[in-house]
This record gives structure tokens, sequence and C-alpha cells, in this order.
């Protein structure tokens, strides 16, 4: 999967938006102003991090190389996934709206509703 790829994903989910809060560089992904990702798209090769549940953090690490403990993140709730090919762009795909899932969790009721998917 490419940047491209994950933008549109992550775009495409509802209420989702592109900020720039780390720097140009950086495309940060939130929903009701709450981080579900963040990329960096001119790495070599491009990662994006992602919340993730905590068992299955460790599972989607043991599965897949390309997928480490969060960078310069809390390493037990967030993965970085390396966008080297080598995750199939499905697991990818889940991967990003499992982490948008778990983050729309946590607001309040009526923000929840308004964005039941």
């Amino acid at each position: 999967m490419t940047p491209d790829d994950v933008d549109r994903v992550a775009l495409g989910l509802p209420e989702a938006v592109l900020d720039h809060a780390f720097g140009p560089e950086t495309n940060v992904y939130k929903v009701a102003g709450k981080v579900f990702g963040i990329m960096q798209p001119a790495g070599d090769p491009p990662q994006v991090t992602l919340k993730c549940e905590p068992a299955l953090a460790l599972e989607l690490r043991a599965q897949f190389p390309a997928v480490i403990p969060g960078y310069h993140a809390n390493k037990r709730h967030w993965n970085t996934v390396v966008l080297d090919g080598t995750v199939p762009a499905d697991e990818v795909r889940e991967m990003v709206e499992h982490s948008y899932d778990r983050v729309v969790a946590t607001l309040p009721k009526a923000v929840r509703v308004r964005l039941d998917r």
C-alpha cells in the first residue's frame, strides 16, 4: 500500500481530517480532534503509526516483520507499519480502520452516534 492509498483510506472515514501538526512532512489523521494515524510519506520507506488494541498489536508484530512498536508513541497501544509492500494492502486498510474505530470508541456518545459507520 502506498502513502496515497493510506490517505484515501484514512480520509474516506467519516469526518476524518488531515492535519500537519508535526510539520509539513508528516500527515496526521484525526477524527473529532483526536489522532488516529501519523504518516511519514516521504520516508524511505514510508511508514504509518496507528492505534491498536494491545493484544492485536502484539499479534500483528509477530505476523508481519514490517509492523513494529509505535515510533515515538505508546508502544502498548500504537504500531508503526513500514509501507515496504510486505504487509498486504487489505491488512493495512484493516489496521487504519481499526485505529479509527479505537479512537471513535473513546469519544462522547453523541459524537459516536454521529460517526456510526
